[in-house]
């Protein structure tokens, strides 16, 4: 196996690969001897994670059975199930959880906003909490989730966004898979989006989740480093139409103590500071932090470059710890029947303040990974 680290640097960079069929192997052998480790999956993808690789450089590595001491531990990225939770934990610190079933509202908050289906708490490596659930002034608002705001479906207008108004949900359907790893852990979960403005609920989008969490270990700066990607798909044969609106897609909020003009910062990755400014611009990046226990905690989200009309234009609220990544600010479009409507972000949770470069060099790795060429 030789990786190419191709026009960028690499550092704890993720490298994902297919195997020939019926390779197995518990480690990565350089021509030096050192070993690493590697996961392989059931479909064939190997995954590793290569320490250093400088900028046009190559490196060789051979597949071969892996000491049995590693198999004796804990896999470096576990996922537990915890009643409606679902735990994802790095070297045993919660990463995220993903609520499954409907999480019940705080008191004082109708159970009309009640939904499963969603990201929170996401945690940093010392333990800050960088989102919130069910917040006061947006009951709507939970963590990281994905809803549509201003549809047409058959002639009606479902909103699954703003549940207070009762024209849509969506509804948690199942935990298909979990898994665990040296290298990575995640798992995989259904949704429905349901149109709740006719004379029966109907639904009209089937959704999969797949959230991977990764064992990197950046020593200087530590952070956790996740994946989400959506799979929508028609629930008909109806199409929905996603109109022209300002919000609506993936959203993130952030903690509470973050509320007010002046105490969330944005960073997007064209340099832009201003959240007036920034709003509906498009960005390869955006980061939001704030202050958490007297430090400052952030997360990042990045947009793939594959994703529908990347980079997407985004939504940054002028008072509240809110984003969004938003592709109908510049038209209207449709999810077809027969169509798949797939969404990639990664996400870079740290504690301190951003690092610009280490952002660009960050969706470099996504954006653009090694190119990995595999002999038998």
């Amino acid at each position: 196996m030789t990786v190419a680290a191709g026009d960028w640097e690499r550092r704890q960079t993720l490298v994902v690969c297919t195997l020939p069929p019926k390779t197995l192997g518990l480690q990565l052998r350089d021509r030096a001897g050192r070993t690493s480790t590697i996961q392989i999956e059931a479909s064939g993808y190997g995954s590793f994670i290569i320490e250093y690789l400088p900028k046009g450089a190559t490196k060789s590595f051979e597949v071969i059975s892996g000491d049995s001491k590693q198999t004796t531990g804990p896999p470096a990225v576990r996922v537990i199930r915890m009643g409606k939770k679902l735990k994802l934990l790095n070297a045993d610190k919660t990463v995220l959880e993903y609520q499954t079933e409907p999480s019940d509202p705080p008191p004082g908050i109708d159970s009309i906003f009640k939904r499963g289906g969603y990201i929170h708490p996401v945690l940093t490596p010392s333990g800050r909490l960088v989102t919130d659930d069910y917040p006061s002034n947006h009951k709507h608002h939970h963590g990281i989730w994905f809803p549509w705001t201003k549809t047409e479906f058959e002639g009606r207008s479902p909103d699954f966004w703003n549940m207070g108004e009762g024209k849509g949900r969506v509804e948690f359907v199942s935990l298909d898979k979990t898994w665990a790893g040296p290298v990575m852990g995640g798992f995989e979960a259904r949704h429905r989006f349901v149109d709740l403005t006719g004379e029966a609920p109907q639904a009209v989008l089937n959704e999969r989740w797949e959230v991977r969490a990764y064992a990197v270990n950046a020593k200087e700066k530590p952070y956790w480093m996740f994946d989400l990607v959506s799979s929508q798909q028609c629930a008909s044969s109806s199409p929905l139409t996603l109109l022209k609106f300002y919000y609506g897609g993936l959203g993130f909020r952030g903690h509470w103590d973050w509320n007010g003009t002046n105490n969330t910062f944005y960073l997007t990755s064209e340099g832009e500071t201003d959240r007036v400014k920034g709003n509906t611009t498009r960005a390869r990046w955006c980061h939001i932090s704030g202050m958490v226990d007297g430090e400052r905690a952030g997360i990042a989200i990045l947009c793939h470059p594959e994703n529908f009309r990347a980079p997407q234009p985004m939504r940054l609220h002028p008072s509240e710890p809110f984003f969004c990544y938003a592709p109908s600010q510049l038209d209207s479009f449709e999810i077809k029947p027969g169509d798949t409507y797939i969404s990639r972000y990664r996400f870079i949770v740290h504690d301190g303040a951003p690092d610009r470069a280490e952002l660009d060099r960050l969706w470099n790795d996504y954006a653009h990974p090694p190119e990995v060429k595999v002999e038998k």
